[in-house]
């Protein structure tokens, strides 16, 4: 199952990003990419979904810009006379965020038009098309707004400081009837080739959980966002992968010391694992051998739950599970309505027209965070 996970990445991606477009010219009203750097105009997007780059390298032989976790291949810039090449991907790409990267003269590079951020092991480049649903991770200005800080502890197990990213709701802090409020925490996973910050910078799971808070969908609870010692894994030794040493960080070192620093329900029912993609893998393992630490379960294109597996629906109050419409919308259906069958609190979620990619992962965030701790 994790072969097929961390394989399918590259394969979604890549068949996602460049669609044949059957000869169709795209519309031409680009505009700025909202992920670019400050004054920078490429590159650009349009209203049917479009990439266009521009990138300005006089002496380069070859530009080709590869979009997608890990990607190769892609769309072939044009040089015009100044120096500068120009290229428009052959068909729409899906909504959401996308990661890539530019090959100049056969070397990597960033695009400097862009912000970076962590995938495929490295800080790519990256690119939003314009969801319909972009309102549930907007930057909304009327609403009070959370916070999301870099939260350093000491893991005996790594031998060395780690970093974990902490999301602190608007209300943390403020006394209520003279006390100070306490709440649930989610631990939520990243996915291979990422780390500690992309949730909140790629997912904007920070902005999605002030809009739910603000309108009055969920209670607020934190979420903790830490480094899932995934990014050692080689293709090759997938199958070796048992997340045993996440597993102690995880439970023994960082679990221990939110509950110490932070105001926290410290108890199983006030505590939930997620995670997608590897970070669900890990979500499975872990919530499997150790069910006594975490009492709402989830996995975003990160496999499923069989009921043999569990054995006990009364360890678990709610399981959730869900994937891109472009990924395995069988599998998650089928598990569902399997653990529905066996007594379990479970739901699917199908991401329509979206694969292995940030946009199905923000929706089941949304989704997913106005069920758990009910």
């Amino acid at each position: 199952m994790m072969k097929r996970i961390l394989l399918g990445m590259v394969v979604l991606f890549m068949g996602s990003s460049f669609a044949c477009a059957q000869g169709r010219q795209p519309k031409e009203d680009f505009v700025s990419s909202i992920m670019n750097q400050p004054g920078q105009e490429y590159p650009m997007v349009n209203s049917e979904g479009y990439a266009r780059f521009r990138i300005m390298a006089p002496d380069a032989q070859s530009v080709i810009v590869s979009l997608g976790l890990g990607g190769s291949g892609g769309t072939v810039l044009s040089k015009d006379k100044d120096g500068v090449w120009t290229g428009t991907t052959e068909g729409p790409l899906d909504p959401g965020f996308h990661y890539y990267h530019l090959t100049i003269d056969g070397g990597v590079f960033n695009d400097p038009g862009t912000h970076n951020y962590f995938g495929s092991c490295r800080w790519e480049s990256g690119i939003e098309i314009p969801a319909p649903d972009k309102d549930i991770y907007a930057c909304r200005e009327n609403i009070a707004h959370g916070n999301i800080q870099e939260t350093l502890f000491y893991s005996p197990s790594q031998g060395k400081m780690q970093t974990a990213m902490v999301y602190l709701p608007p209300t943390y802090g403020k006394l209520e009837n003279g006390k100070q409020e306490r709440f649930p925490v989610l631990y939520l996973q990243h996915g291979w080739g990422e780390n500690e910050t992309s949730w909140g910078k790629q997912g904007h799971a920070g902005l999605i959980m002030d809009n739910l808070i603000a309108d009055g969908k969920i209670q607020p609870f934190i979420i903790v966002m830490a480094y899932g010692l995934t990014n050692n894994v080689k293709f090759g030794t997938i199958g070796q992968f048992t997340a045993k040493e996440f597993e102690t960080l995880l439970i023994d070192e960082l679990i221990p010391f939110i509950d110490q620093h932070f105001l926290t329900k410290a108890d199983k029912w006030n505590r939930a694992m997620a995670g997608l993609s590897m970070g669900g893998v890990e979500t499975k393992l872990i919530t499997l051998r150790r069910p006594e630490v975490f009492g709402y379960w989830g996995l975003l294109s990160g496999g499923q739950y069989a009921p043999e597996e569990i054995k006990d629906p009364t360890i678990v109050k709610y399981i959730f599970e869900s994937c891109g419409s472009k990924e395995n919308p069988d599998g998650i259906n089928k598990s569902v309505e399997a653990l529905k069958a066996a007594g379990y609190n479970a739901e699917g979620f199908i991401s329509e027209g979206t694969a292995h990619e940030f946009l199905t992962w923000r929706r089941s965030l949304y989704l997913m965070a106005q069920k758990l701790f009910k």
